[in-house]
C-alpha cells in the first residue's frame, strides 16, 4: 500500500491533487480534433440531488457553451425506470451525442443497446467499473478519477485519524458495481491496517433520505462509542446523517467522524467547512470532468480515438478548505478550460 503524507489538513502524494492545487501545467490531452458544428447533446443524469452528479453536469454546459453546442439535461431522479425513460426520452430527441451521467451501464444495458444500434456516441461519468477508454456497454471514455485510490486515501484517512482501534461502518450500495467495488476497497484497506469493520451497510443511495436518520439511530444504539468512523462511498449518505448524531447528544467532534470516498460535493464542503458531522471527503474535480466528457464526446463524434485521460482526486479537510476561501468545490488551478478551448479551436 502507498503511503502518504498528511500536512496541514492536506495531503501530498504523487496520485493526488492537495487542496488548494497551487498552480501547475496542463497534464491533460493537448491535441485533439477541432470543435464539430452546430451539435446537440443530451446528458442523462442519474439522479441531479446528487452532488457529483449535478457538478459534473454543470461543467458539461460550461464547456457546452464554450464549444458552441445545444445541451439538454434530463433527470433519471434516483430511481431505475426514471433513468430508463429518460434514455428513452433521449432517443426521442435524436441528438449528435449522449452522456450518461451517475449510473451504472449495466443496469440500463438494454436500453443503451439501443443506443448503440442508432449509432449515437456515446461518453459517460462514472458508468463502471472500467475507466477510460472503451468502456463496456458502447461507451466510448468512462470518465473518473481511479476509483480504488479514492477509497484507499479515504480509508487511510481514518486510519490516520484514529489509530488501529478504530470501528468503522462503511455505507455503499450495490445497485452500482463500482459503489461495490469502492466499498470492498475500503472494507480491505482497514482491515489490512488493523482497524475493524463493524458493519457493512448496503443502503440505495437515491434512498438515503429516509433510510440515513433510522439507520445512524440503529447503529448509534448498537455499537455505541465501538462506533469511532463512517465511511461511504459517496457524500449523499452524509447529507442526512448528522440530525440523528445531534438527537442522540453528539457533538460532531465527538461522534463517529464521517468520511467519504467521493465526489466532494458542495453540500459536503459545507459540513466540513462548519463541522457539521463530515469530517474529510476524497473530492473529484466535477467541473473539469464535465469539460472532459465534451472533449471526449467531440473526439468520438470526430472519429477519433479517446484521450485516455484521467483526473486526480484531492483530500479535502476543514484546514484546506480554510485556506481555499469560500469556495465550495474542488475546482483544481491548472489551466483546462484554455487547453480545451485550444484543442477545439475556439
Amino acid at each position: 500500500m502507498q503511503k502518504r503524507t498528511f500536512i496541514a489538513g492536506l495531503m501530498a502524494t504523487s496520485m493526488m491533487v492537495s487542496v488548494p492545487a497551487l498552480a501547475a501545467d496542463w497534464d491533460g490531452p493537448t491535441t485533439g480534433p477541432a470543435a464539430a458544428d452546430g451539435k446537440s447533446i443530451v446528458v442523462v443524469a442519474g439522479d441531479l440531488k446528487n452532488g457529483g452528479i449535478l457538478g459534473v453536469t454543470g461543467g458539461v454546459e460550461e464547456a457546452a457553451a464554450k464549444i458552441g453546442w445545444d445541451v439538454r439535461v434530463l433527470d433519471g431522479a434516483g430511481s431505475i425506470q426514471g433513468r430508463t425513460a429518460a434514455i428513452g426520452q433521449a432517443m426521442a430527441l435524436q441528438p449528435d451525442g449522449l452522456i450518461i451521467n451517475g449510473f451504472d451501464a449495466v443496469e440500463q444495458q438494454a436500453a443503451l443497446e439501443g443506443v448503440v444500434a442508432a449509432s449515437i456516441p456515446m461518453v459517460a461519468w462514472h458508468s463502471g467499473p472500467k475507466i477510460g477508454c472503451d468502456a463496456p456497454g458502447g461507451i466510448f471514455a468512462n470518465v473518473s478519477t481511479d476509483a480504488m485510490t479514492v477509497s484507499e486515501v479515504a480509508a487511510e484517512w481514518a486510519i490516520d485519524d484514529g489509530g488501529k482501534d478504530i470501528g468503522v461502518v462503511i455505507f455503499t450500495d450495490s445497485t452500482y458495481q463500482i459503489a461495490i467495488d469502492k466499498a470492498d476497497r475500503l472494507k480491505e484497506t482497514v482491515e489490512a491496517a488493523g482497524g475493524k469493520v463493524l458493519e457493512y451497510v448496503d443502503t440505495p443511495i437515491a434512498d438515503t433520505s429516509t433510510r440515513m436518520g433510522p439507520l445512524t439511530t440503529s447503529l448509534l444504539q448498537k455499537y455505541g462509542d465501538s462506533w469511532t468512523h463512517a465511511l461511504a462511498i459517496n457524500d449523499l449518505y452524509f447529507d442526512f446523517m448528522g440530525p440523528s448524531l445531534a438527537a442522540a447528544g453528539l457533538a460532531p467532534d465527538a461522534g463517529p467522524q464521517a468520511g467519504s470516498a467521493g465526489d466532494g460535493s458542495e453540500a459536503a464542503f459545507q459540513r466540513i467547512r462548519s463541522s457539521g458531522y463530515q469530517t474529510i471527503t476524497v473530492a473529484e474535480p466535477l467541473n473539469l470532468q464535465g469539460w472532459q466528457l465534451v472533449d471526449e464526446l467531440n473526439r468520438a463524434i470526430s472519429g477519433e480515438a479517446c484521450s485516455g485521460y484521467i483526473t486526480s482526486p484531492a483530500l479535502v479537510t476543514k484546514d484546506g478548505l480554510e485556506k481555499m476561501g469560500d469556495a465550495n468545490a474542488f475546482d483544481p488551478d491548472i489551466p483546462y478550460r484554455d487547453a480545451y478551448a485550444t484543442i477545439w479551436g475556439k
